[in-house]
């Protein structure tokens, strides 16, 4: 809308299916959004309004929650969802504190997509081939895009804790600093559009696809969890002598209990599970550990009051409001049912049946569907909206052939 518009305080309504809007465009049906399908506010969020330092011309990004008509947060919105988790956790004296870690992959442009991504031509005029994780000298041939984007973040006050190129070719990671759920996953969902939108400038193509490559490690969205009191600060997940206490057990016992229903949640399209297919570090299981990235959950090595959960299970695909709020929403269900969680694992292990997790898409939204617990937590008519919209996309991705059939399967008897 105009600055003058917004300025004036002008409502922006929307229609109410938009939240449900699958990633081809189409919509499920009207149903599962009300079928006179009537209009939301958006209602800016006064911390979350920015002035988009890429752009040439003036323009400005403002956050918005999604709300009914009627003044209560529309239970369709992702960043409802997550404000309502939120609200649970303060009502027992607690609030949640969280950490993202976003993977990507920076390609050269990809006009054809039967053909495979590429890296780009760095500076000096050639492709990376892969020897580059973790060294200090591996984004040299891209300083001009990356100094853009520190500059950008800089300037959109996202501060940023440790980058580095990851695994995988052309690829990357960046932490931003624990803080606030809600302002943790504004500032994901910024830093991936800042991303985006600093790589078109130049030349360039930012990729938070699970899986871009093949024989190649996939992206995540790792989530770091603790819990703090409102009133001390005190991380809860460590006692006075610094030990682990109950809250801490209780909070992965109800992320054990609800990783397999919520796998849907975390790992929202077809090729999220080409990444949990090929772990390369990427479990797709609910099994936990101290500091085991083999395990679904790990332990990081800190100290006591640092002591935290990390959800290893997310790809860089996930929507971070309805990510980290599933997340949270599973360990504090753990926390009010006082639930025991698995054993800890150690080394090389094999998952137990009842540890192991959806692998396809199919098999999550299922698994979704049967969920009482999801419904229970996040609203019937969210998740049967959301299984609707996703079972639009998976259904469109089995209207068409692959490559791979083609060239395999068109020769066989």
């Amino acid at each position: 809308m105009t600055a003058e518009g917004f300025l004036e305080g002008r409502r922006l309504q929307m229609a109410r299916g938009v939240l449900l809007q699958c990633i081809m465009g189409g919509y499920p049906p009207a149903r599962f959004y009300g079928s006179d399908d009537g209009d939301l506010a958006l209602v800016p969020d006064p911390a979350q309004i920015h002035r988009l330092p890429w752009s040439q011309q003036p323009r400005a990004l403002a956050i918005c929650d999604a709300d009914e008509l009627t003044g209560e947060s529309s239970p369709l919105s992702t960043r409802g969802q997550l404000k309502a988790v939120i609200a649970r956790y303060a009502a027992l004296g607690l609030a949640p504190v969280v950490a993202t870690e976003l993977e990507f992959f920076v390609f050269a442009p990809n006009p054809d997509p039967m053909h495979p991504f590429q890296p780009p031509l760095g500076l000096d005029g050639r492709r990376e081939d892969g020897h580059s994780a973790f060294s200090v000298s591996s984004n040299n041939g891209l300083r001009p895009f990356f100094n853009e984007v520190y500059e950008c973040m800089a300037a959109l006050g996202l501060p940023r804790d440790t980058f580095m190129h990851e695994m995988g070719v052309s690829q990357f990671e960046i932490n931003l600093l624990h803080g606030d759920p809600l302002l943790l996953a504004d500032q994901t969902l910024l830093f991936k559009h800042l991303l985006k939108e600093v790589a078109l400038k130049h030349g360039l193509t930012v990729v938070c696809m699970a899986k871009p490559l093949a024989h190649t490690p996939g992206s995540s969205m790792h989530i770091h969890q603790s819990i703090v009191e409102i009133d001390t600060g005190r991380n809860v997940f460590s006692d006075k002598a610094g030990e682990p206490t109950a809250t801490f057990r209780h909070f992965i016992g109800g992320q054990q209990a609800g990783l397999a229903d919520f796998t849907a949640l975390f790992a929202p399209n077809v090729n999220s599970y080409q990444r949990l297919c090929h772990p390369f570090a990427s479990p797709n299981n609910a099994c936990w550990s101290h500091d085991n990235r083999a395990a679904g959950l790990r332990i990081p090595a800190s100290s006591p009051v640092a002591r935290r959960v990390e959800n290893r299970l997310p790809g860089a695909d996930a929507n971070p409001y309805l990510a980290i709020a599933a997340s949270l929403a599973a360990g504090l269900y753990g926390i009010e049912n006082k639930l025991e969680p698995s054993e800890p694992i150690q080394g090389e292990f094999v998952v137990p049946d009842n540890l192991s997790l959806p692998c396809t898409l199919h098999a999550a939204l299922e698994r979704l569907k049967r969920s009482q617990l999801a419904k229970e937590l996040f609203g019937k008519e969210f998740i049967e909206g959301y299984i609707a919209s996703k079972t639009m996309e998976l259904t469109s991705f089995f209207d068409e052939i692959t490559p791979w059939e083609r060239r395999v399967l068109a020769a066989q008897a």
